[in-house]
């Protein structure tokens, strides 16, 4: 990144062995959620990248080399949990390169998966982070065939290639929670029954819901505790949610600002709520965590008043349509009578018992006009 050092490296190259070719392998990484990303962080993870790659291609523009290599990241072309700054310096790359073909000159930026052998850069990664990058289905390359991928990438006229392993297995799970990469939703599809369940929890009747809604307090309770303990063990690389603690605060268990985002993430999409960034923070136990899910999902205390009547609302037009029908109207009326006859026997009523009589004796005719005058759906 310093021009007057890569001016004096080009110019102790002797003339017997000119400069045939550029590989620049340089980078640094800072990772952060984007509101931690500070402009000297920025800066940091720009410069080896932007500044060290423009200073040699503007110093060896006018040499007669064969290659000139930049060495990207997936990150350019997917993303990355936390990278935001790593990303932008290697787009810079991508676009280096594609800037040099336009002129003439040779160019190609790898974007490249992560590789098994250990740098500086990913030498500090622990078990959890290699596990989220599995997930993320882009499984690490081994020296040999990184090599192997580089001569390839040599022997071609693309300009930005991306050498990675790509784990079909792991997108598809990744595409029932919608977190595959943009250009990688090509290669999975996400099953009609999945895509119809994730459009019904964002529009607040989803299945989880559902599940939750007439349940004891005590069951939901442990709903919502099954359903946490088994995200935060996804996330941290545990074996088993049994290995989470209910009363443990996730600071004490090892959460960082991305393993937050990424556990606030699936749980936006196992829920279809909208989750804050700092919900560990906020909610610092999976017990604490789990109330605030109960009261965003069941504000109502979870009576199921309002999904029952929603759902009686729905049924009042589709009963015109067994009206006429002699056999479907029998079996909706006996169906129906079940029903009613559950709903009043629960009740304390007084008259309980000469609903349910009245219900037990009507004609289909007597329990339709019962629907409309007793429940008001007419």
């Amino acid at each position: 990144a310093d021009r007057v050092a890569v001016e004096g490296v080009l110019a102790g190259i002797g003339s017997e062995y000119p400069l045939s070719a550029v590989v620049h392998a340089a980078g640094v990484l800072d990772d952060g959620v984007v509101e931690s990303l500070t402009p000297e962080r920025v800066d940091r993870v720009l410069r080896p990248k932007v500044d060290a790659a423009l200073h040699l291609h503007e110093l060896t523009r006018d040499l007669d080399l064969s290659a000139f290599v930049v060495f990207s990241s997936a990150s350019s072309n997917f993303g990355g949990g936390g990278q935001a700054n790593y990303a932008a310096a290697n787009a810079f790359l991508d676009a280096l390169a594609h800037q040099r073909r336009g002129l003439g000159l040779p160019a190609v930026s790898l974007a490249w998966g992560m590789w098994e052998q250990r740098s500086e850069m990913t030498g500090d990664l622990g078990e959890a982070d290699l596990q989220r990058i599995a997930r993320a289905g882009l499984n690490a390359l081994s020296s040999r065939e990184g090599l192997a991928l580089f001569d390839d990438a040599l022997r071609t006229d693309e300009t930005v290639l991306v050498p990675t392993h790509v784990d079909l297995a792991a997108l598809r799970v990744q595409a029932h929670t919608g977190d595959v990469p943009a250009l990688l939703r090509g290669l999975v599809r996400v099953p009609r029954r999945r895509a119809a369940a994730a459009e019904a929890t964002h529009t607040g009747t989803g299945s989880l819901r559902d599940r939750l809604a007439g349940l004891s307090a005590a069951d939901q309770h442990r709903t919502l505790l099954d359903l946490v303990r088994v995200q935060v063990a996804t996330v941290l690389g545990h074996g088993s949610p049994e290995a989470v603690e209910p009363d443990m605060a996730f600071k004490e268990m090892g959460f960082d600002s991305l393993t937050t985002v990424e556990l606030r993430n699936r749980l936006n999409a196992e829920t279809g709520l909208r989750l804050s960034a700092v919900l560990v923070f906020d909610h610092p136990t999976p017990t604490a965590l789990v109330d605030h899910l109960r009261e965003e999902l069941l504000p109502d205390g979870g009576t199921g008043e309002p999904l029952v009547l929603a759902e009686l609302d729905r049924l009042e037009p589709l009963l015109s349509h067994v009206l006429d029908d002699g056999e479907a109207r029998t079996k909706v009326a006996g169906r129906l009578r079940e029903l009613l006859e559950k709903l009043v026997e629960a009740s304390d009523d007084s008259g309980s018992a000469e609903v349910v009589e009245r219900i037990g004796s009507s004609s289909n005719d007597e329990l339709f006009a019962f629907i409309d005058n007793e429940l008001g759906l007419s």
